[in-house]
């Protein structure tokens, strides 16, 4: 018997939009499908609006054309991404009544490859959140394990692509709101390179840290998504065999649970017996790059906010006001100091990253915390889980480099994600590809 989330949408992006465009493939068949997915997992809050009547639309628009490099691909969309016609709420009560008036860059974009979109994920409110909890109908469960973190802020789109309802799902990722889901949920998440994919018509939190990504099954699909919405080619760089993957010295990202760092080990073990070759790489100090990051974020997120919290500071989710207010006390000169440190140490890590094909870390030091954790860490060593959660990803936003998290096999139920961080696009689709081929062929040798 089918599990539930072996009922919806299957096969690769690029397998589906042939055989629609071939006419093997029914585009309205695909939509009901990924709906009819939708509603048999709702419990897991993961899609907070389904366009039936949209979705249906497009899909028969898609069937007299037959044309795209994505066509009928069903697709859902992160709720602060705007989508002509549907809510704009982004996840809060303060938005209860906001309808979008137009698409977003990146929904037209998905529109005109023959994407058809089914409705709206779940968003940590604003987006300013890594768990996924806070939101005005309630937290995203992790499909793995309902009693769970989803991550977030992209908590719906990584849940979603988990649990069969869509291959594609669109998210932001500000500190690693793409990546951490992406892990904990079992997912390909991809941020590209600043600017890669537009953030016209997305709801900004920090405009120096905004980045758009995907989220999918493989790294293929998210590389053809990446090269279809932000019209790159991501055919200019190719290995010429084994990739030099840089391993990261400073402690910070390495002090992981028992689980994801023995997760992490094997991975490079496997890596290395395929040929891969380790080199030892010191980013700039971890705790810097964090503050740096934080610096930035806070006053542009107070100052997104500043009218609404003024009227409505009822309505928003306590977390998030307090982040928010926090902000304000960040002064302009320390803000400005933030930004012309965030240009160096961007340089700086992007020389470094010249040196190897790729750095490879864990993408979350832990699995999926319980839904009502709040801090995570054996007695007397607790932190609070938010900290532990961004610990690794915040450094690819402030830098604005591309980075992928795909998962590996771990000794839990839980999935646990390897964090790729390059260079260029082409250069991290590209090392991500030979990775996941890696550890794809080990899991075969192990079934």
């Amino acid at each position: 018997m089918k599990t539930p989330y072996e009922q919806g949408v299957t096969g690769s992006l690029e397998s589906i939009a042939r055989g629609v465009r071939l006419g093997e493939l029914d585009p309205v068949e695909l939509a009901e499908r990924a709906m009819d997915q939708a509603q048999r997992v709702s419990g897991l809050g993961a899609v907070v609006h389904i366009d039936v009547d949209g979705a249906r639309q497009a899909a028969q628009a898609v069937a007299g054309t037959r044309t795209g490099p994505l066509a009928g691909v069903p697709l859902l969309v992160k709720e602060i991404i705007e989508v002509r016609g549907l809510p704009h709420r982004c996840g809060s009560r303060v938005f209860a009544d906001r309808v979008g008036t137009s698409d977003a860059a990146v929904v037209r974009q998905a529109r005109e490859a023959g994407a058809v979109i089914i409705g709206l994920s779940h968003s940590h409110e604003f987006a300013y959140g890594c768990t996924g909890t806070s939101n005005r109908i309630g937290p995203c469960r992790n499909p793995h394990d309902p009693s769970r973190m989803a991550g977030g802020s992209s908590a719906g789109s990584a849940a979603a692509v988990a649990a069969g309802v869509v291959p594609l799902a669109l998210g932001s990722d500000t500190a690693g709101s793409v990546r951490i889901p992406a892990a904990l949920c079992g997912v390909v998440g991809a941020k590209p390179a600043r600017g890669t994919l537009p953030l016209d018509g997305v709801f900004p939190l920090s405009p120096s840290l905004d980045h758009v990504g995907v989220l999918t099954a493989s790294v293929a699909d998210a590389r053809l998504a990446t090269e279809v919405l932000g019209g790159v080619d991501l055919s200019t760089w190719s290995l010429p065999g084994a990739p030099t993957l840089g391993i990261l010295a400073n402690p910070e990202p390495l002090d992981c649970s028992t689980t994801v760092g023995d997760a992490y080990s094997a991975s490079i073990d496997r890596l290395v017996a395929a040929g891969a070759s380790i080199v030892e790489i010191t980013l700039p100090e971890w705790p810097e790059m964090t503050a740096t990051a934080l610096d930035l974020q806070g006053p542009e997120a107070n100052r997104v906010h500043a009218e609404s919290m003024a009227g409505h500071a009822e309505d928003y989710q306590s977390d998030v006001l307090e982040r928010l207010r926090a902000g304000a006390e960040i002064s302009a000169r320390r803000y400005e100091r933030a930004r012309h440190r965030a240009a160096e140490l961007a340089a700086t890590v992007d020389q470094l990253l010249r040196t190897v094909d790729a750095i490879v870390l864990p993408t979350v030091p832990i699995v999926a915390p319980p839904l009502e954790a709040t801090d995570v860490g054996e007695a007397g060593q607790r932190l609070p889980v938010r900290e532990v959660l961004l610990r690794n990803t915040r450094p690819a936003n402030l830098t604005g480099h591309p980075a992928l998290s795909l998962p590996v096999p771990a000794a839990s139920r839980l999935p646990v994600g390897l964090q790729l961080i390059a260079a260029e696009n082409a250069q991290a689709f590209a090392v991500a590809e030979w990775v996941e081929q890696v550890i794809n062929d080990e899991r075969g040798a192990l079934t």
